[in-house]
C-alpha cells in the first residue's frame, strides 16, 4: 500500500473529530501567520494616508479575481492529482502536476495582461474618482506582474495537499507572508539606496516575495520530491494533463470570481458614500480574512474528507463531519464577533488617522460579523459540493449567494438606511442564503444515499 493510499484510508475510519483536527491546523497555523502579515501590508499603505488607503482597498475585488483563478484550478488539481496517488499512479499524477502549472501560469498570464492594459477604465467603472487613479496604476502594474508568481506556489500548494502533506504548503504561505511583510517598509518608505516608492513599494515586495514562493514550490515538486516533471510539457501533453484539471477547476474558479465581481458592485456602491466610506470597507475585509481564517482552513480540508467517505459510500460519515464543522464554526465566529466588537475602537485607532474613518470602522465591526458564522454555512457547504465532483451545483449556489441575496439586499440596505443599512444588509443575506445552503447539502446527501441504496438492490 502506498503512503496516500494509507492517508486516503486514514479519512475513511477513525474519530472524525481528530481527523479534522488533524487535517486542519497546519492549515490554521500557516493562514493565521499569512493572513497576519496580509494585515500588516495593509496597515504600512494606511500610514502613507486616506487616499492610498482608499486606493488599495479598490484593488481588492480585481486582485481576488486572479486569486480565484488560481483558487479554482488548485481545486481541480487538488482532486485529479489525490485521485491519481490513490490508484498508485504517480507517474501519470507527474505529468497532471506540471500540467496543472503551466496552465495556472498560462491563464493567469492572459488575465494579469487584460488587466494591466485596463486598469484605468475597470478603476473608473468602480467609481475610483480621478485622484486615486494614479495610486492604482502604481500599485496594480507591479501586481499583476507578481500574479504570475503567485500562481505557482498556490496550485503546487494543492499538489502537496493531494499528496497527504498540509505542513509544507502551511509553511510556504507563512514563509511568503513574512518575507512581503519585512520588505513592505523598505520598499514603501525607503532607506539607504532604496527609493521611497509609496504605496507601489507595497507591491514590489509582494513580487519578490511570490518569486521567492514560486522557486521554492518548482524546487520542491520537481526536485526533491519528483512530484512533477523536470521539464515543460509540448502541446499535445499539455492538452492532455490540463483537461481534466480544467473540467473541475473552471466552475470552481468561476463561483471564486463571482465573489470579487460582487464585490467590485459593492464597492462602488460604498464608493457613493466618499473615500472614508471606501477605506473603511476595504480595512473591515482585510479583517474579516483574519475573522474567518477557520472557516478558510476548514474549505480545504474538509473536501479531502468528504470525497474519500463519498467513494466509500460512507455518507453518514459525511454527513457527520459537515454538521460537526458547522456547529464549531457558528460558536467560534460568534466568539470572533464579541472579540471584534470590543476590540473595535482600538482597531479603528490604528488603521485610520480621520476620525471619520475610525468611526465607519466601528460602526463595520459592530455590525457585519454577526454575519460571518452564517457566511462560513455557506462556504463550507460551496466547498463540500466540489469535494462531491458537484462543482456546477456549488457554482450555482454562489450565484444565488450574491446576486439573489448578498448585492440586492445590501443595496436595497443602503438605499433605505444609509451605509448602515448597507451593513446590515450583508447580515441579513448570509441568514437567508446560509439556511438555503444547508437545506441543498441535506437534499443532496440523501439523493446520494438512495442512488447508492438502488445500486445495491440491483446486484
Amino acid at each position: 500500500m502506498t503512503a496516500k493510499a494509507s492517508t486516503s484510508n486514514n479519512l475513511i475510519q477513525g474519530n472524525i473529530q481528530t481527523t479534522l483536527y488533524r487535517m486542519t491546523v497546519p492549515m490554521i497555523i500557516g493562514m493565521v501567520m499569512m493572513m497576519s502579515f496580509s494585515l500588516i501590508d495593509t496597515f504600512f499603505v494606511s500610514l502613507l494616508g486616506t487616499e492610498q488607503l482608499a486606493a488599495i482597498s479598490f484593488t481588492f475585488p480585481v486582485t481576488f479575481t486572479v486569486i480565484s483563478l488560481n483558487i479554482g484550478l488548485g481545486i481541480g488539481t487538488s482532486a485529479v492529482i489525490g485521485k491519481l496517488q490513490g490508484r498508485g499512479d504517480p507517474e501519470t499524477a507527474r505529468f497532471r502536476a506540471t500540467g496543472a502549472m503551466m496552465t495556472s501560469v498560462l491563464l493567469v498570464g492572459i488575465l494579469a495582461f487584460i488587466g494591466m492594459v485596463t486598469i484605468e477604465p475597470v478603476f473608473s467603472l468602480l467609481n475610483a474618482s480621478p485622484e486615486l487613479l494614479p495610486y492604482i496604476s502604481d500599485y496594480m502594474t507591479i501586481w499583476y506582474l507578481s500574479s504570475l508568481f503567485l500562481a505557482l506556489p498556490m496550485v503546487g500548494n494543492s499538489v502537496l495537499r493531494a499528496c497527504g502533506d498540509t505542513r509544507t504548503p502551511s509553511i510556504i504561505m507563512a514563509s511568503g507572508g513574512f518575507l512581503n511583510a519585512a520588505l513592505d517598509p523598505l520598499f514603501i518608505f525607503g532607506w539607504g539606496p532604496i527609493p521611497a516608492m509609496g504605496i507601489q513599494g507595497a507591491a514590489v515586495a509582494t513580487l519578490i516575495a511570490w518569486s521567492v514562493g514560486a522557486t521554492w514550490i518548482i524546487y520542491l515538486l520537481a526536485i526533491k520530491r519528483n512530484l512533477m516533471l523536470p521539464r515543460l510539457l509540448n502541446l499535445t501533453e499539455l492538452v492532455e494533463n490540463s483537461r481534466d484539471i480544467m473540467r473541475i477547476g473552471f466552475p470552481a474558479a468561476g463561483a471564486n470570481m463571482l465573489t470579487p465581481i460582487a464585490g467590485g458592485v459593492m464597492t462602488a456602491v460604498v464608493a457613493t458614500y466618499g473615500a472614508e466610506a471606501v477605506a473603511a470597507w476595504g480595512v473591515g475585509h482585510r479583517l474579516e480574512s483574519i475573522a474567518s481564517i477557520i472557516i478558510l482552513s476548514l474549505s480545504m480540508t474538509l473536501p479531502p474528507f468528504i470525497s474519500q467517505n463519498v467513494g466509500a459510500d460512507k455518507f453518514n460519515r459525511v454527513e457527520q463531519a459537515y454538521k460537526l464543522t458547522l456547529k464549531f464554526i457558528m460558536l467560534w465566529q460568534l466568539f470572533i464577533f464579541v472579540l471584534l466588537w470590543a476590540l473595535s475602537g482600538l482597531i479603528a485607532d490604528v488603521f485610520a488617522k480621520e476620525a471619520e474613518v475610525a468611526s465607519l470602522i466601528k460602526l463595520f465591526l459592530a455590525i457585519v460579523p454577526i454575519g460571518y458564522g452564517l457566511q462560513g454555512v455557506i462556504i463550507l457547504t460551496n466547498s463540500s459540493f466540489n469535494a462531491m465532483h458537484k462543482p456546477m451545483t456549488a457554482l450555482v449556489l454562489s450565484v444565488i449567494r450574491l446576486f439573489v441575496f448578498f448585492v440586492p439586499i445590501s443595496y436595497l440596505g443602503s438605499v433605505v438606511y444609509g451605509l448602515e443599512g448597507l451593513f446590515w444588509g450583508t447580515v441579513v443575506a448570509n441568514l437567508l442564503m446560509g439556511m438555503v445552503a444547508f437545506y441543498w447539502f441535506s437534499r443532496e446527501i440523501n439523493q446520494f444515499r438512495e442512488e447508492y441504496k438502488e445500486s445495491t438492490e440491483y446486484e
